[in-house]
């Protein structure tokens, strides 16, 4: 499988369908924002284990967005952040 957003909007649609998930309720742009963030923020592994944080506390009710503002909300400033 190539890496290309064709591809992996492919894959969501595909693993979605197969979870029983509207893929249109997947917000990629996002996901992968708040991932990348969290392994550069944190650690390198911190970043998926976030993203499937985020989708448990999406499963218990919690709106994605939300559950994203929280996470953002404890990742450390950087200095142009200040």
């Amino acid at each position: 499988m190539d890496d290309t957003p064709a591809d992996l909007e492919g894959w969501v649609h595909s693993v979605a369908a197969a979870l029983g998930i509207d893929p249109e309720e997947v917000p990629i742009g996002l996901l992968l924002d708040v991932t990348r963030e969290t392994a550069h923020g944190i650690t390198r592994p911190a970043g998926p284990v976030t993203t499937f944080l985020i989708g448990l506390a999406a499963g218990r009710g919690l709106a994605v967005d939300d559950a994203i503002a929280t996470v953002r909300a404890r990742l450390p400033r950087t200095p142009s952040e200040s």
